[in-house]
């Protein structure tokens, strides 16, 4: 017992070590907290979840109310394919002190997959809902410290020591009468009885040993890696077309593939080291496992890191990770059409808090003094145009803008909205089974109807302004681009930070 329980602890120490880079390749990569920033019914709300690392495990989750007045706030924990009626009842949110308009919960999820949270306000204006689309996937195991170890240890030796005693004690007295001492014959009857007794105690915590195994080892297989892919760019007529195959067996068990935003994939390739090519993709599927696009011919050769983001029918999100060789373009043209809301950016990023889009446009930065790690913020950016008026900005595939977030390690990648981290179809998804709405095409497609609207999320009133919720996960350089539409022209701002 003494040997096994630090074997076990220095297992889960290794398998916390592996663990931390299989987290890199999560949805949302290297950035495991939601954000949804919208309203439930007439309450402007931001919601922050953070999910726990293991499974099951509790979530933190905190809800902002920055106007009206607000009596109750409730948080539901709801699996996708069990809807309300399956669900647990709402738990209460309480009021966080020294903070007016913040409320805070803790939720379980037990299960592994795709969950949503029911927000529900109620106040003077009444009661509205919102429903929050979360990924609960396991990510890491948690260690046992070396004193613990040893002290269950300890308690083992004791225990094992403690049931031979009872034992040899049984057989030696227990049916003695009171105050008659045990005879030779009586104890030696209890040294044997206690020889018999180790080995069948030691097959006990053996058997207990290999369950704890098998229940590690089960755990193990549930730690969420997103299936493993391969990217590649071959020459095709002259074009560099770039293939993204998903090569992994597991694939086959996820549902299948719905658009968010109108695209069943958002790609995102950055060049490295110095992130100074950017492009926002959305390749076409070739076949089951195989998707594919036309390299911009602007983007010039390099190393790029590719970042692909797909939702599943369950609502669950996964971010496909790799690394492709660009060469150098030979000349324009298509080979697979490219999308109309392809867009590309060529340049560094801009230091300082304005940065010039290409139509004579301003993009300015209105950040933080300071910004830190794990410190709730609002990235927002304020666009002027040439004459230096508030911008008018159009929807770009349903939202106002669109940000791509970046350690320059490539240890952290996020896509943002006005309206947070979240899928749009996710959530529009989750409403319409709550509806009990499934309804599919004839080749099976599932029916989404009319998508959220997050095109004016976070904007408020005021024309020109685009802002999203984040929470930088930890210190480093980051590079942040942001996306517009003006005049049907996609526009991209670059902006480096320093968070501490």
């Amino acid at each position: 017992m003494s040997i096994v329980i630090p074997r076990l602890a220095r297992r889960l120490a290794a398998t916390l070590g592996a663990v931390a880079a299989m987290a890199l390749l999560a949805a949302h990569v290297g950035s495991p907290n939601v954000f949804y920033e919208g309203a439930a019914g007439p309450y402007p709300v931001r919601v922050v979840v953070r999910p726990p690392g293991v499974i099951p495990g509790l979530a933190e989750i905190s809800v902002r109310v920055p106007q009206g007045q607000v009596r109750r706030v409730t948080v539901r924990p709801v699996r996708w394919d069990l809807g309300t009626q399956g669900a647990p009842r709402a738990d209460e949110a309480r009021p966080v002190a020294g903070e007016p308009r913040l409320w805070s919960a803790e939720l379980w999820f037990m299960d592994f997959g795709s969950y949503s949270v029911h927000v529900a306000v109620e106040g003077a204006a009444g009661a509205g809902t919102v429903i929050v689309p979360v990924p609960a996937v396991a990510t890491q195991t948690l260690g046992m410290k070396r004193g613990m170890a040893f002290g269950l240890a300890g308690l083992g030796v004791f225990l094992f020591v403690g049931a031979l005693t009872i034992v040899g004690a049984a057989v030696r007295e227990s049916v003695l009468p009171p105050g008659e001492v045990p005879d030779a014959g009586r104890r030696r009857r209890s040294w044997i009885a206690r020889a018999v007794a180790v080995p069948v105690l030691a097959l006990a915590l053996l058997g207990g040993s290999r369950w704890w195994d098998a229940e590690d080892r089960a755990y193990a297989n549930n730690l969420y890696s997103a299936p493993e892919t391969e990217a590649s760019v071959a020459a095709v007529d002259g074009e560099r077309v770039l293939t993204l195959a998903v090569t992994d067996s597991t694939w086959t068990r996820f549902s299948p593939l719905m658009p968010d935003h109108g695209k069943l994939m958002h790609m995102f390739l950055v060049r490295e080291p110095a992130l100074d090519a950017f492009a926002h993709v959305h390749p076409v599927r070739a076949d089951s496992a195989r998707f594919q696009l036309t390299v911009p011919a602007e983007l010039p050769a390099g190393t790029y890191r590719v970042y692909a983001d797909v939702v599943h029918e369950s609502g669950f999100p996964q971010t496909f990770v790799q690394k492709v060789a660009v060469p150098a373009a030979a000349r324009a043209g298509a080979v697979i059409a490219k999308d109309a809301d392809d867009s590309w950016r060529v340049g560094g990023g801009e230091a300082g808090r304005t940065a010039r889009l290409e139509d004579g446009s301003t993009m300015t930065w209105e950040r933080d003094a300071q910004l830190a790690a794990g410190r709730e913020t609002t990235l927002r950016f304020r666009v002027a145009d040439p004459a230096g008026a508030p911008a008018a900005l159009q929807p770009y595939m349903g939202m106002l803008s669109h940000a791509a977030v970046s350690r320059d390690d490539g240890s952290v990648f996020v896509h943002l909205h006005p309206a947070g981290s979240v899928s749009a179809v996710a959530q529009q998804l989750f409403a319409q089974r709550e509806r009990g709405d499934t309804t599919r095409t004839a080749d099976g497609t599932l029916v989404i109807r009319a998508p959220v609207d997050h095109a004016m999320h976070a904007a408020g009133a005021q024309p020109g302004v685009v802002s999203f919720p984040y929470e930088f996960p930890r210190p480093g350089r980051y590079r942040i681009w942001v996306q517009i539409k003006r005049e049907g022209r996609v526009l991209t701002g670059a902006f480096d930070a320093d968070v501490r």
